[in-house]
Formats: C-alpha cells, sequence, structure tokens
C-alpha cells in the first residue's frame, strides 16, 4: 500500500525531497518490522507461556479458539509494530519543533508514565513481567529518540549557521 502511495507522490516531489521521503518511508518499514520481530521471537512466548501456564495450576485446561489465537497474535505483533515506530514520531515532532532533546530528557517522568499505561493497555496478559517485556523497548526507543531530536537539533543548527554566514 505505501508503495501505490509512493508511485502516486513521488513524480511531485522534488529529488532532495524524494530521497528525504524514501528514508523516512524505509527507517518507518524497518522499525515497524524490528517491532513484529520482538513480538514474535520475544513477547509471544512470553505471552503464551503465560497462559498455558495456568493448566498446571489448576485442573481447567485452556481452550483457546483459532480466533482468539491470531487475534492475540494479531494485538502482540502489530501492536509492538506501531510502539516501535516512536523514534520516526520523535524525529517528526523534532523537525517542526515541537519537542528538543532538553525538553523530552526534562519531562522523561511523564514520558514514564505515559509507557506505562500504553505497555499495560497493550499488553494482553496481567502479568507484570510482560508488561514489564513491553515497557523496556519502549523506554530504548524514547531515548534513541531523544538521541534523533539531538541530531535533528544540530542539523538545524548547522544549516541555520550555514545559511547566516552565506548571507
Amino acid at each position: 500500500m505505501l508503495y501505490q502511495v509512493w508511485l502516486f507522490v513521488a513524480p511531485g516531489l522534488y529529488k532532495h525531497e524524494r530521497r528525504a521521503v524514501s528514508g523516512f518511508i524505509i527507517s518507518s518499514m524497518f522499525l515497524f518490522l524490528c517491532g513484529i520481530a520482538f513480538g514474535y521471537f520475544v513477547m509471544l512466548p512470553q505471552t503464551l507461556r503465560f497462559l498455558i501456564g495456568f493448566a498446571y495450576d489448576a485442573p481447567v485446561k485452556p481452550l483457546i479458539s483459532y480466533n482468539e489465537y491470531f487475534e492475540l497474535i494479531l494485538i502482540i505483533l502489530v501492536g509492538l509494530g506501531v510502539i516501535f515506530e516512536l523514534p520516526v514520531l520523535i524525529f517528526i515532532l523534532s523537525l517542526f519543533g515541537i519537542v528538543t532533546p532538553k525538553f523530552l530528557l526534562k519531562n522523561f517522568r511523564y514520558a514514564m508514565l505515559i509507557i506505562t499505561i500504553v505497555a499495560a493497555v497493550v499488553t494482553p496478559t496481567p502479568d507484570a513481567t510482560t508488561m514489564l517485556v513491553f515497557m523496556a523497548p519502549m523506554i530504548a526507543l524514547y531515548f534513541i529518540g531523544v538521541l534523533v531530536s539531538y541530531v535533528v537539533l544540530r542539523r538545524k543548527e548547522s544549516q541555520t549557521l550555514a545559511g547566516g554566514e552565506a548571507q
């Protein structure tokens, strides 16, 4: 679908705009696929181990239908794919001057609260271990986003200085 949108938009863009948009699309796809891989190889086994663990503690066997199983997989994989887009979101906000690295670091406590709430909502099981496994990459991605914001700010400052020297 993104490719079709790209084919529609690309002819109307300048060469430097095409390069920027293609970098944005490639990084977004890479982060989304990393999120899916993390969900498939780390989160899904963790969640299924927790759900199947009920069978050993109780005389009742857990019965999961195909629809529930695929819905669980879809929620985990797509949810983590979207969560892994956090550095791209911070990049866009930094590009427009909405956030700065100083602002992001200063308000880390609030970001931690939001990350905890999002992890609690997205986590398909009620155990704290799974929630912490969701929170760990989100915190790491937040700090990667701070680094991305720092790079964007430095690049803007260097372009401003270069533009000021040319005049």
